[in-house]
């Protein structure tokens, strides 16, 4: 069974930093593509970032130059988050498109999310 684990998430005030840990466990023949989503009280969830197995990355108009995302070679996801706003403040999922076997095909699975909360 494959499972998405956030870590890292708490509170820091503005202009600090946090780094976002995902696990990914179970059965994984392969992963695609990381996401970090984030979703703020009242609002739609939105992508953060993304990261390809094939080592493209893409942000969010919001976070560029002070979010990055990073993958390890194994089956773990990271977002660095630097000079945080008030505005950031979300509960922030792990998901990620993979394949369990050969004969499957991708699907996304997503984590069940971690808090994030900048105060001012």
């Amino acid at each position: 069974q494959v499972q998405l684990v956030e870590s890292g998430g708490g509170l820091v005030q503005a202009g600090g930093s946090l780094r976002l840990s995902c696990a990914a466990s179970g059965s994984i023949f392969s992963i695609n593509t990381f996401y970090w989503y984030r979703q703020a009280p009242g609002k739609q969830r939105e992508l953060v970032a993304s990261s390809t197995s094939g080592g493209s990355t893409n942000y969010a108009d919001s976070v560029k130059g002070r979010f990055t995302i990073s993958r390890d070679n194994a089956k773990n996801t990271y977002l660095q988050m630097n000079s945080l706003k008030p505005e950031d403040t979300a509960v922030y999922y792990c998901a990620a498109v993979l394949q369990i076997t050969t004969a499957q095909a991708y699907s996304r699975y997503w984590g069940q999310g971690t808090q994030v909360t900048v105060s001012s």
